[in-house]
């Protein structure tokens, strides 16, 4: 069976996040998103993982078995690289938050949702792996957090412990990393990295995993052999740091112009960042075979659309909100509309929806980069 999965989320308990960001709240956007596999986020803090050892024994008398949380978690480590986690239990959380109270910063794990730890990625990786745990670079080419933001090579930062997987993150998508030779043999995931149960938010990226059986151990199983069927997220030019650009005019520029200012912004002489685009060719090697993968569809979230279609301000005008809810109400879940509902049904429904969605499916998408810390946009073909 194919299930769609969000491994990447954030609680209450981390920084910049949404209140609402709760287990029931996360739970009940899930089945409005058509989301099967949820990472808990978080889960090296206790009182995060005491709400959802509540909220999951609150189901014994509920029939939830269609849905399964994997706890995860993301923490920082010395060089500020930011590496998610996945486990099959809390309690290996339990084990792992115990290992890294003897690092600098370990105490971090009780007080914010992602964690400062100031080791680095190798010690922290071996630890993962001690308590028999996956991991993998978080958002990997984000200029600022990402490993290709800091380094060259998975190898300089866990030097010899493995990488169970990696996290294109909202500024990349497969074709960017596929030619990176050391990543041959390296599953790619997908995530949303929520920090709230926004509509547009949580589910706005997933991973689509073959399953034999519907459980976290064959969840986590899945993601070790690489059975993922289709990757699934926005646009790369949507995001802030898709193209090399100033960060204050965000004037872009190419990479061999970039050089040639010395990487200063020539109108100015505010610093040049550079772009996932241009950092992502850089890592590919030409005379490396294009690593074999699962498609990836490019989407855009259903309150967007809605948004579009009909000139609104936000996806969180009430309008918007109401417009979706009778999407929702009458075609199923959000992943079901943008990705299976035939073109014809959805003309049908709504013919300004369905022509979008078309559009999208077909890419038939005007699309302009962001850069320098400002997001890209994008429009439909008329």
């Amino acid at each position: 069976m194919d299930v769609h999965a969000d491994f990447h989320i954030h609680s209450c308990f981390s920084m910049a996040t949404s209140p609402q960001m709760r287990p029931r709240s996360i739970v009940s956007q899930c089945f409005i998103k058509g989301i099967s596999v949820i990472g808990s986020g978080d889960a090296l803090h206790p009182q995060w993982v005491k709400l959802w050892e509540e909220e999951l024994d609150s189901w014994k008398d509920e029939k939830h078995d269609e849905l399964v949380i994997v706890p995860t978690a993301e923490v920082e480590d010395g060089s500020r690289i930011h590496h998610l986690i996945i486990m099959e239990e809390f309690d290996q959380f339990n084990d792992l938050r115990k290992r890294l109270l003897t690092y600098e910063g370990g105490h971090h794990c009780e007080q914010s949702g992602r964690p400062q730890i100031r080791a680095s990625a190798e010690a922290i990786a071996a630890e993962v792996h001690a308590c028999g745990g996956l991991i993998g670079p978080a958002h990997a080419f984000t200029p600022w957090t990402g490993l290709y933001g800091c380094y060259d090579s998975v190898y300089s930062a866990y030097r010899d412990e493995p990488i169970d997987f990696l996290e294109l993150g909202l500024s990349a998508d497969t074709s960017y990393a596929a030619g990176i030779a050391e990543l041959s043999h390296v599953p790619f995931l997908t995530n949303s990295d929520a920090h709230s149960t926004g509509y547009t938010k949580l589910g706005r990226e997933f991973t689509t995993l073959s399953l034999s059986i519907f459980d976290v151990q064959h969840v986590c199983r899945a993601i070790s052999d690489g059975s993922i069927t289709r990757n699934a997220g926005f646009f790369p030019e949507e995001g802030k740091y898709s193209r090399t650009a100033c960060i204050s005019c965000y004037t872009q520029f190419s990479l061999e112009d970039a050089a040639f200012y010395h990487w200063k912004c020539p109108h100015d002489k505010k610093r040049l960042k550079k772009g996932v685009f241009d950092r992502a060719r850089e890592l590919s090697s030409s005379d490396a075979n294009i690593s074999q993968r699962a498609p990836y569809l490019h989407i855009i979230p259903l309150g967007e659309i809605i948004q579009r279609v009909y000139g609104m301000s936000s996806p969180n005008t009430k309008k918007c909100q109401e417009m979706y809810a009778r999407c929702i109400a009458d075609l199923g879940c959000e992943i079901s509309i943008l990705t299976e509902i035939p073109p014809e049904d959805l003309y049908a429904y709504n013919p300004e929806i369905g022509s979008a969605i078309s559009a999208f499916r077909e890419g038939r998408i005007v699309l302009h980069p962001g850069g320098g810390g400002k997001y890209g946009s994008f429009e439909f073909e008329n």
